[in-house]
């Protein structure tokens, strides 16, 4: 019991006392990807603070908290069909500890979109995502404006 307990807590990620870094807020942002990639929502959750607030304006999807968000990314179990998901672009504003990354998401349907995610004690606080759906792949939908 103790081992697991152990794993759990090392999987999550820890909470900062100051500001976190680029490099920090990406390896964050990878670290909820990698939640829904594996199916592990505790994993994708834990990166949210317990009152996050996630949406899709204008209010297509919208959660509040951590037990929320755990759910809706699947809970204790695996959603069928998995979650897919890959960033092309991470930037971060240390001082006012706000980001953005450009993703393709894959489940139902493919989307390829935009979140702003602010950050407060290392976690994330509200992502607020814009998106729209397409069969293309990333490089076929950026086209000549890719970089």
């Amino acid at each position: 019991m103790l081992g697991w307990a152990l794993a759990l807590a090392l999987a999550a990620p820890s909470p900062t006392k100051g500001p976190l870094t680029t490099a920090q807020f990406r390896t964050l942002m990878r670290t909820v990807s990698a939640g829904w990639n594996e199916g592990d929502a505790r994993k994708a959750a834990d990166c949210f603070t317990e009152d996050a607030v996630y949406s899709e304006p204008p209010r297509k999807q919208f959660y509040r908290g951590r037990a929320q968000l755990y759910e809706f990314f699947g809970g204790a179990t695996r959603p069928d069909p998995p979650m897919k998901m890959a960033w092309h672009h991470l930037v971060f504003d240390e001082a006012s500890q706000v980001g953005a990354g450009e993703y393709t998401f894959e489940m139902n349907k493919r989307y390829h979109g935009v979140v702003m995610v602010s950050i407060r004690d290392g976690r994330i606080a509200n992502w607020r995502e814009y998106q729209y759906q397409s069969t293309l792949s990333f490089e076929e939908f950026a086209g000549e404006n890719r970089f």
